[in-house]
């Protein structure tokens, strides 16, 4: 499996934070219960995450579609 940019897991961890959000916190099947991720949990790693997505194109420069810097 390859490893996600912050940007890629910032997408996942949002789109786990609308599901929770949408009432899809736990559930039962089959006599058990699944519980997905906290919603505080979800919060604190989507800030984290947010920094780290600013912190990485903070001061990106492009020249003539090229990144440099």
């Amino acid at each position: 499996m390859a490893i996600k940019t912050y940007e890629q897991q910032l997408e996942s961890v949002q789109a786990a934070i609308a599901e929770v959000e949408g009432g899809a916190q736990s559930y039962e099947m089959d006599g058990r219960t699944l519980t997905r991720g906290d919603l505080a949990t979800l919060y604190a790693r989507e800030e984290r995450l947010l920094g780290l997505v600013r912190r990485g194109t903070a001061g990106v420069r492009f020249r003539r579609g090229a990144m440099v810097g």
